[in-house]
C-alpha cells in the first residue's frame, strides 16, 4: 500500500512540475495580453481632432493627407533644419496646408508641436525653443 501510495504522489506532483513554468507560474495563470499600440499617425490626427483648431472648425483634413506631414518634419528636424525653414514655402514647403484646406499660422505651429511630439519627440524641447523664441507661440 505504501508503494502505490508513493506511487501515485510522484505521478501527481511530476504531473504538477510538468504543469508549471520555467519561473514557477502555473500554465492556468492567464498571461497579460500586450497593450495594443497605436500607429503614431493614428495618435497624431486624434491630437488634432482634440485640439479643437480654429482652422478646422468646418472640420479636421483628412487624415490622410494630415498624417503625411509628421514624417517629413522629422527628417527636416534630423536634417538640422528649422521650423521657419520646414514651413517657408521655397525653403521646405512642409506647411500644413492641403488642396481643399489650409491653417492658420498660429495652429500651423501647435500642428508642428503635436506631430513632433507623436512622431519624433526628442525634437520636442528644440521646436518649442525655436517658436516661444519667435514670439509666434
Amino acid at each position: 500500500m505504501r508503494r502505490t501510495t508513493g506511487t501515485v504522489l510522484l505521478v501527481a506532483v511530476l504531473a504538477l512540475a510538468g504543469c508549471s513554468s520555467p519561473d514557477g507560474n502555473t500554465m492556468s495563470e492567464a498571461k497579460p495580453s500586450p497593450t495594443p499600440t497605436i500607429e503614431p499617425g493614428e495618435k497624431f490626427v486624434a491630437a488634432v481632432i482634440d485640439a479643437h483648431l480654429d482652422s478646422y472648425s468646418t472640420g479636421v483634413p483628412a487624415a490622410d493627407e494630415l498624417r503625411l506631414f509628421p514624417p517629413e518634419w522629422c527628417d527636416a528636424l534630423d536634417g538640422g533644419h528649422s521650423v521657419e525653414w520646414m514651413f517657408d514655402m521655397t525653403g521646405g514647403g512642409l506647411y500644413p496646408v492641403g488642396e481643399t484646406w489650409g491653417t492658420e499660422k498660429s495652429d500651423a505651429y501647435e500642428v508642428l508641436v503635436l506631430g513632433v511630439k507623436t512622431h519624433c519627440p526628442k525634437h520636442s524641447e528644440l521646436v518649442l525653443e525655436e517658436l516661444r523664441a519667435s514670439g509666434e507661440y
